[in-house]
């Protein structure tokens, strides 16, 4: 065994000679690898101290060449998939936050808006995380391409009350006979507007659309709005069947018959003349003669189409569209005039 002291200074061997530096040097193994090694002895040949040494080397390491490197097991990969996509959607709709909430309430509203469901929804705008709030957009084309795109009517519904009369005679021989119902009935009617007449309507020079920009979007707080516009008249019902009758709310209050042979003969002969059919088509007549001309029926029909048309441009159409471009609508306003033509 052998054992190898260190000591301070210079190292020297046992005949009093100093240890030489140890030399350290690279060699090209058989297989053509790189190792490296010690030099540890030297010896000359034949030609003495001056010919050619021969050194012994020790093998010090592993060769050079490259090493195998160990496969490194990444963190992410003991992540399940679900789990990282499920981090990396909730990150992105944190800083999409805006948009994904303005997108959720206008598909939302489109929604409700094709089921004819007039509800008013939270006001989110539209914005990008590093876009600022203020927006040059011409507001009053986009507003004005918005009502062009309006394919439906707005209808004002209203239900009314009255009374008819029916009466029929019928001699049988020379005996007079007639059979006379009063019925108290419930119509229900509605008047028309057209919410979007036509390009002509809405040109310049009608004066037919009016939006003014009262203050612009700054420092987070949205610009407000005036707009005015002007629409045709509601329409009233146009025929009988424009108007319908609610038979569970109709019913006789009075009845008379002829007393000069009021037996079993006359009631059997007029009687088929009160069937419901009958009655039904009468009632409708005359409710649709009071949705046309009686001002009692008629006012609350116009009234009503007047504010289902407000409601219906400014909460579908107007406002949502001035959100995105982060203007309010200070005031809203919409004028009534004869049809053009």
């Amino acid at each position: 065994m052998f054992r190898f002291l260190r000591r301070s200074g210079r190292q020297y061997q046992p005949d009093g000679q100093p240890v030489p530096p140890v030399q350290h040097v690279t060699v090209r193994m058989a297989d053509g690898q790189l190792a490296h090694g010690q030099v540890v002895e030297q010896r000359a040949d034949e030609g003495g101290a001056n010919g050619p040494f021969h050194p012994t080397i020790v093998m010090v390491g592993q060769p050079a060449g490259p090493r195998p490197q160990r496969p490194r097991r990444r963190w992410f990969r003991l992540v399940p998939r679900w789990v990282r996509w499920t981090v990396l959607l909730v990150i992105v709709g944190v800083f999409f936050r805006r948009i994904v909430a303005w997108a959720v309430l206008a598909m939302l509203s489109a929604g409700l808006h094709l089921f004819s469901a007039n509800v008013h929804l939270p006001h989110v705008t539209f914005g990008w995380p590093w876009s600022s709030t203020t927006t040059n957009t011409l507001v009053g084309p986009l507003v004005l391409e918005k009502i062009e795109g309006i394919d439906k009517p707005a209808l004002g519904t209203a239900s009314f009350d009255f009374t008819f009369t029916r009466k029929v005679t019928k001699n049988i021989g020379i005996f007079p006979c007639w059979y006379a119902a009063t019925f108290s009935a419930v119509g229900r009617a509605s008047a028309t507007v057209d919410l979007n007449p036509g390009p002509a309507w809405w040109k310049p020079s009608t004066g037919h659309y009016q939006l003014r920009v009262l203050s612009k979007p700054a420092g987070g707080t949205p610009g407000q709005l005036a707009i005015t516009m002007a629409l045709p008249l509601p329409q009233l019902p146009q025929s009988v069947h424009d108007v319908s009758i609610d038979n569970t709310l109709s019913k006789p209050t009075q009845v008379n018959h002829s007393w000069t042979y009021p037996g079993i003969g006359c009631g059997e002969l007029i009687q088929p003349q009160f069937a419901q059919s009958v009655l039904y088509a009468q009632a409708q007549t005359e409710a649709f003669d009071q949705a046309t001309t009686l001002p009692s029926v008629t006012g609350p029909l116009v009234t009503a189409a007047e504010k289902e048309a407000a409601t219906i441009i400014r909460d579908n159409f107007i406002v949502p569209t001035v959100g995105a471009l982060q203007y309010d609508v200070a005031s809203f306003a919409i004028r009534w005039v004869p049809p053009a033509g």
